[in-house]
C-alpha cells in the first residue's frame, strides 16, 4: 500500500515528542503536520484538505484532547476523520473515555516505534472503526 498521498495531523505539546513522530512517519511516506496547541490544530483543521488521520494527546496546554474531540466529533465535517489518542495516560477509564467520545484506537506513551507505525497503516488503509 502506498501511503504518499496520505496525510496526518500530529497535536502534542511536546515538541521533543511531536518531532520523534514526525520522523517516524515520514519514513513511510507520509506528509506530516504538526500542533503543540489544540487552538493550532483546530486552524489547521479549518483549511482545505482534512488529513487522512489526526493523531491526538489528550494532555494539552489549552484544553483537554478529550474536549478537543468532543468537539469534532460534533461536526459532520470529521465524521470520517479517524482519531488515534496517543497518550501517557494509562487508566483504563480514561481509556474507554477517549474511545467513547469517538477516538479510534488508543496507544500509550511510551510506545514502541515499529506499533505506532503499524496501527498508523492499519488506520490510514481501513478509515474509521464503526462500532
Amino acid at each position: 500500500m502506498t501511503l504518499s498521498s496520505k496525510r496526518i495531523l500530529v497535536v502534542d505539546d511536546d515538541p521533543d515528542l511531536l518531532q520523534l513522530v514526525r520522523v517516524l512517519l515520514l519514513r513511510v511516506n507520509v506528509e506530516v503536520a504538526t500542533a503543540e496547541h489544540a487552538s493550532i490544530a483546530a486552524q489547521k483543521l479549518r483549511s482545505e484538505p482534512l488529513p487522512d488521520l489526526l493523531i491526538l494527546d489528550l494532555m494539552l496546554p489549552d484544553i483537554s484532547g478529550i474536549d478537543f474531540l468532543r468537539q469534532l466529533r460534533e461536526q459532520p465535517k470529521f465524521d470520517m476523520l479517524p482519531v488515534l489518542v496517543l497518550s501517557a495516560l494509562i487508566d483504563p477509564e480514561q481509556i474507554r473515555n477517549a474511545l467513547n467520545c469517538g477516538a479510534d484506537r488508543y496507544l500509550t506513551k511510551p510506545y514502541i516505534a515499529h506499533n505506532l507505525i503499524s496501527v498508523v497503516q492499519e488506520i490510514l488503509k481501513t478509515g474509521r472503526r464503526r462500532t
